[in-house]
Parts: C-alpha cells; sequence; structure tokens
C-alpha cells in the first residue's frame, strides 16, 4: 500500500484549519489567518513526520499534548493562563465532539454485522470482556465530552453576553492620547464624593509611556496616597489632574484610586459616539479582564444621551 505524503499533508492541513478555526467561533475570537494556516501547518507536520519509524516516539501521549499546545500558541497566542486553558478546554472539546461524530456515523452506515465484528479484537478467545471495556471507554469518554461542550458553550454564551456591553474607548490626556476596548458596566456607580464625576476605571498599563515607573508600581501596590504626598520631592506632569478617589473593595474595606482629569473621552458604540469631559479616570494596577477583552469598564452615565 502506497501513502502519499503530501496528499496526506494536505488532508491534515484542513482538517487541522478547520478544527482551529472552529476552535476560534467557539471562544468568539478572530484570530489571523497567516496565524492559523502556520498552526495548521504545523499539525499536518506532525502527522506526516509519525510516518517515519525512528519518529515513533512522537505517539506517545506526553509528545501528543506539547505538540497541540504548540499549535494553539500559533494560532492564538498567550495573553493569560486562564486564557490559554480556555482555548485548550474549547480545542479538546471541538475534536471530541468532531471524534464523536465520525464514529457515530461509521457506525449508522454499517451495512451488517460482519462489519462491526471486524471492528473488535478477541482476547484469550472471549470476545465478552473486550466489547465491555470498548463500550464503558466509550460511554466515558461521550460523558467528558458533553460535560467539557456544555462548560465551553456556557463560556461563549457569557463572552456574547460580554460582547454586546464592549465599546472602543478614546481618551485624551493633554498631548497623550490612548484607545482601547471598555465594557460598559451597569454596576458601575463609581462617582467622586466631592463634584459626583463619574469615574470610569482604566488599565494603569494603557499609559505606560506616560507614567514614570514609580508610579506603576505605587498603582499596583495600593500605595498612591504615597504618590500624592511625594509630589512636591518629585513633580509629575500630570499633578494638577490628579485626585484620589475613595472606594471599597471587595474586601470590603475602604481605599483610594488614583483618577486623572483627561481632556476629552470619546465612547465609540456600535457606531453611535459619546464624547464628555465631565469624567475622571481611575488606574487599576491589575488587569481587568483576565484573557484581555477589555482594558476599561465605562461609568454607564457617560453614555447616555
Amino acid at each position: 500500500m502506497a501513502i502519499y505524503i503530501d496528499i496526506l499533508f494536505l488532508r491534515e492541513l484542513l482538517v487541522d484549519g478547520a478544527v482551529l478555526l472552529t476552535t476560534a467561533w467557539v471562544r468568539n475570537m478572530r484570530p489571523s489567518k497567516w496565524r492559523i494556516l502556520a498552526a495548521s501547518a504545523f499539525g499536518a507536520s506532525y502527522v506526516a513526520l509519525t510516518l517515519f519509524p525512528q519518529l515513533s516516539f512522537l505517539f506517545s501521549l506526553g509528545i501528543k499534548v506539547l505538540f497541540s499546545l504548540f499549535m494553539l500558541w500559533i494560532a492564538f497566542g498567550f495573553r493569560s493562563l486562564q486564557h490559554f486553558s480556555a482555548i485548550t478546554a474549547a480545542f479538546y472539546c471541538v475534536n471530541f465532539v468532531a471524534a464523536g461524530a465520525i464514529i457515530g456515523l461509521y457506525y449508522l452506515t454499517m451495512q451488517g454485522s460482519g462489519e462491526m465484528w471486524r471492528t473488535i479484537s478477541l482476547v484469550s478467545g472471549s470476545v465478552t470482556a473486550e466489547f465491555k471495556m470498548g463500550l464503558f471507554y466509550l460511554v466515558a469518554a461521550f460523558l467528558i465530552g458533553l460535560y467539557l461542550f456544555r462548560s465551553v458553550l456556557r463560556g461563549k454564551r457569557e463572552k456574547e453576553l460580554v460582547q454586546q456591553h464592549i465599546a472602543e474607548v478614546t481618551v485624551v490626556i493633554g498631548s497623550a492620547t490612548c484607545t482601547c476596548k471598555g465594557l460598559i458596566d451597569t454596576g458601575n456607580q463609581l462617582y467622586d464624593p466631592l463634584t459626583r464625576t463619574p469615574v470610569m476605571v482604566m488599565e494603569a498599563s494603557n499609559w505606560e509611556n506616560e507614567l514614570p515607573p514609580a508610579w506603576l508600581k505605587g498603582i499596583r501596590d495600593s500605595q498612591v496616597d504615597r504618590l500624592i504626598a511625594g509630589l512636591d520631592s518629585e513633580p509629575f506632569a500630570w499633578q494638577d489632574r490628579l485626585r484620589l478617589v475613595p472606594f471599597r473593595g471587595i474586601n470590603r474595606g475602604s481605599q483610594f484610586m488614583l483618577a486623572v482629569k483627561p481632556d476629552s473621552v470619546e465612547i465609540n458604540r456600535n457606531g453611535q459616539v459619546y464624547e464628555t469631559s465631565k469624567v475622571l479616570i481611575g488606574l487599576d494596577g491589575g488587569k481587568l479582564a483576565a484573557d484581555g477583552a477589555y482594558q476599561a469598564i465605562i461609568h454607564p452615565s457617560m453614555v447616555q444621551q
């Protein structure tokens, strides 16, 4: 029997590409076509290499997992461990569902018991034990696949719900401009208690070219009051724009957030543009979304007519 490596490579290229695109659809992502092509080519190369007896070690479980993870890294990159884990779960879920569909279709199209018996191996002259073990394996794999599919589908619905409240934000502070994705959070009721100015929270890392490294560290360490106290010894270009906004953290303890008075903020939501200057930009030292879907939390009053 002759095996044509070029045909095998092209077939696996199409299959891997379809699985990666389905994974991207499940996760509501739009990866680069070139990255998908490169990842598919990498996966197809692995299948082609397994044809050589000298490379039989590539069939080990650990190597297969490493190759699949590297293929996902090529296709989608690595933003955070949580984000990459969600992509990995979606990828394997799509593979399990596709494999289950193929196996189901194969058994559905069988024309007789002879074909069924050819798929079962005799062990020690007995067929019963082997068949039961295979049935248990298939049921267990189906249940695991069903659980993963429901988890991924639930994550997809949650991501779609978040995407409905995502808008593009452009903030101008002096000569600096920053554009990012923001989440319109109706539960955000943070105001400056003195002026009743709404506060839009934004990741401080978006302004790393404008903020000194010591300020970024102080924001991450929640020591913004010390930064304000040290302005006399270390002047800062935005010092006339700075405010301290009190708020309650998750542990219900009172904290202070460093906020900046911008020149203007423009919010573009589905083609509708809102612009305001009566707002404060609160700087958060962490990541607002683990998967990087948004970098700001928009106050709901900013998108009202």
